[in-house]
């Protein structure tokens, strides 16, 4: 048990996994040269390593090699060598020799998976055959001579690659004849009994095997190369493919960035937030997925205020960062959106719009906004009691012909004092009123209050007011302020009314 261990603990180390002849490569031709001893009736140099006791014996062989299965190899082989002896007790026991022989042989090898791994560094093989060896040794026996040979012996393998190898064996030769050393011994020649001459010879050669087609040179063979189209040069797995050291599907040989994972239409290179564009041309690596982006890989700004579109609620206008990219035109705190005076800074309390006189009433509803005024006049201010008494006069001040909208020249002067209240009020607009008596049909009433209030109005435009803040309004006899049977009532009920508009 002991010296298992001892044996596995020194092979397995040395069982490196490597290819060599096997059923890919079924074909092997070895290159060996050769040492042959001797060993006979004039005495035995087998192993003998004193000085004075071998000689070297070399020669040469040449083999061939098939691959049967997992345990067996079969082969032929051929070789030819010197070989000679002197016994170093009595130098005149001795002799030379030359032959050829010849031998077809089957190795058992160790390397089968069973104690060694099949595609091991180190291949220990058994051997046995049998053949045939023609010699001739000496100056008494010339002529040359023939006997059957059985070889048996053990051998190692150190296998660099798949298709080459250095071996060692060392074959024992039982032969057939006793005549190789031109001695006899008392006539023995027991073959079977192995009273016979025997050699022996060390081998030590290359073996290159061969027999399986790799296309494309990368040392994988078809029948195993999952990719047999490499190009020549490029690195490959144990499958023949491509090395691809970050496992993106592209090849290092095309992989701009063969340690980082990356996609196919950038070269092997990454596109970490998958926005279309590399991260080595990204400005914005981290984009959020599906976002729209430009062609340095930020997100699209379309009104280049700094805020993405896909964080931008005004992505068409641009904006500022508080209002998540709307605009606040006129930089008030108010955004755009909300403000009702986008253009002119304002205040909150009137959405944004200003109160330049501080009235309380935003300029937007202002029809004074620079003037300080009242709610009630619509930030005007409140109407002096010199205009109200103005207008009471002109209630009956203003007088026509009779049955006609044609002024007497006695109203120009309540007339003319209105039109200073309009020039010295330029945010009055004023509402002329005409009104009629009883007298005559309605249809006629309503016509001549229209057309009195239109003359009044034609007087005050002549005067030089704007007639856009002139109307006019007729309500016939629709509207007394007295009763129509006496005289009295009906000369107050004659009348034009002015209502100032803000």
């Amino acid at each position: 048990m002991r010296l298992k261990s001892l044996l596995l603990g020194i092979i397995l180390p040395l069982s490196l996994s490597m290819s060599g002849q096997n059923a890919d490569n079924r074909n092997a031709l070895g290159l060996y040269v050769t040492k042959s001893e001797y060993k006979g009736d004039l005495g035995n140099s087998l192993w003998q390593l004193k000085k004075g006791e071998y000689h070297y014996n070399w020669g040469g062989t040449i083999n061939y090699q098939r691959f049967l299965n997992r345990s067996f190899d079969w082969g032929l082989q051929g070789g030819y060598g010197e070989y000679d002896f002197v016994n170093p007790s009595n130098t005149t026991l001795k002799f030379t020799g030359k032959k050829y022989d010849a031998s077809t042989y089957f190795n058992y090898k160790l390397n089968n998976g069973y104690l060694l791994p099949e595609k091991s560094f180190i291949a220990p093989f058994l051997t046995a055959g049998i053949g045939g060896a023609g010699y001739r040794s000496g100056t008494i026996n010339k002529n040359p001579m023939f006997d059957f040979t059985v070889p048996v012996g053990a051998g190692i393998k150190l296998r660099f690659s798949d298709v080459f190898a250095v071996e060692y064996k060392y074959l024992y030769n039982f032969t057939s004849q006793d005549t190789r050393d031109n001695n006899t011994a008392a006539g023995k020649n027991d073959f079977l009994g192995f009273k016979t001459d025997a050699y022996g010879q060390h081998f030590v050669g290359l073996v290159f095997s061969f027999g399986s087609k790799d296309t494309d040179k990368d040392g994988v063979k078809d029948k195993k190369d999952l990719c047999p189209d490499t190009p020549f040069g490029v690195a490959v797995d144990a499958n023949g493919c491509p090395i691809d050291t970050d496992g993106d599907g592209v090849a290092d040989y095309l992989d701009k960035c063969p340690t980082v994972a990356g996609l196919t239409q950038f070269n092997g290179c990454p596109d970490t937030d998958g926005d279309g564009v590399e991260d080595a041309m990204d400005k914005c690596p981290d984009t959020p997925s599906g976002v729209k982006v430009n062609a340095s890989g930020c997100p699209v700004d379309t009104d280049n205020d700094g805020i993405p579109d896909y964080k931008d609620k005004c992505p068409t206008v641009a904006g500022i960062a508080a209002f998540e990219g709307c605009p606040d035109t006129d930089g008030d705190g108010i955004q755009d959106a909300l403000d009702k005076c986008p253009t002119v800074a304002g205040l909150a309390q009137f959405e944004g719009c200003p109160d330049s006189d501080g009235d309380g009433v935003p300029d937007n509803l202002d029809k004074c906004p620079t003037i300080a005024g009242i709610a009630a006049n619509k930030g005007c201010p409140e109407v002096q009691k010199e205009v109200i008494t103005i207008f009471k006069q002109a209630l009956q001040g203003i007088q026509f012909d009779v049955n006609k909208a044609t002024i007497k020249p006695i109203s120009y002067d309540i007339l003319d004092k209105v039109v200073k209240v309009m020039n010295d009020n330029p945010a009055y607009n004023l509402e002329i009123n005409g009104h009629t008596d009883s007298q005559g049909s309605d249809e006629y009433n309503q016509k001549l209050s229209e057309e009195r209030a239109a003359s009044v109005k034609q007087y005050l435009v002549d005067k030089g007011i704007d007639a856009a803040r002139l109307t006019t309004q007729g309500f016939g006899e629709t509207q007394p302020v007295a009763s129509n049977k006496t005289s009295t009532g009906r000369f107050l009920n004659r009348r034009v009314e002015f209502k100032i508009l803000f």
